[in-house]
């Protein structure tokens, strides 16, 4: 059974070699992350940790019983109980609803152990996946995002109210 698990640095391997295998496939769909995050790997997640430890985010990692890194699920920019949420779950594991039930968790997750009150997601127009988690995870699309929320590509805001979990 797969486990949500806070970023520690005990995970740096194993995020790498998700961001590595999964890297031609996020690029189909999202911006890829470019030769410069892998060659700087290491001084960026101990910056990811450094920000979670300040509390500007939270940074999560579903582990299958292998502690192999199935997806990221972030909070990002955590003030006045409202949040940015970004996702990325394996090729291997996409299509079998283990984003929305980890998606649907965070939710849970970020109203009781971050105190957040609303979390918001971009996704672009061709994202059709995302748009669909989002949808069944209870979020709403609020308005149009822009090229620069979204690595150059147009799309939808989507936000969830977590004072009414359903």
């Amino acid at each position: 059974m797969p486990e949500l698990k806070r970023l520690d640095a005990v995970h740096a391997p194993a995020v790498l070699a998700f961001e590595s295998a999964n890297r031609a496939y996020f690029a189909a769909s999202v911006s890829d992350r470019g030769d410069e995050y892998f060659d700087q790997f290491t001084k960026r997640f101990s910056a990811l940790l450094a920000e979670q430890e300040a509390g500007i985010c939270a940074f999560y990692v579903l582990l299958d019983e292998d502690g192999a890194v199935l997806g990221r699920f972030n909070l990002y920019d955590l003030a006045d109980g409202v949040a940015e949420l970004g996702y990325r779950v394996a090729q291997d594991v996409a299509g079998h609803g283990v984003a929305t039930a980890t998606v649907r968790e965070l939710c849970r997750l970020a109203s009781e152990r971050h105190g957040l009150h609303t979390l918001r997601a971009a996704t672009s127009h061709e994202n059709a996946a995302s748009q669909r988690v989002l949808a069944k995870a209870g979020f709403v699309a609020v308005g149009p995002a822009e090229p620069s929320d979204l690595g150059g590509k147009t799309g939808t805001w989507y936000e969830r109210d977590l004072t009414h979990q359903h």
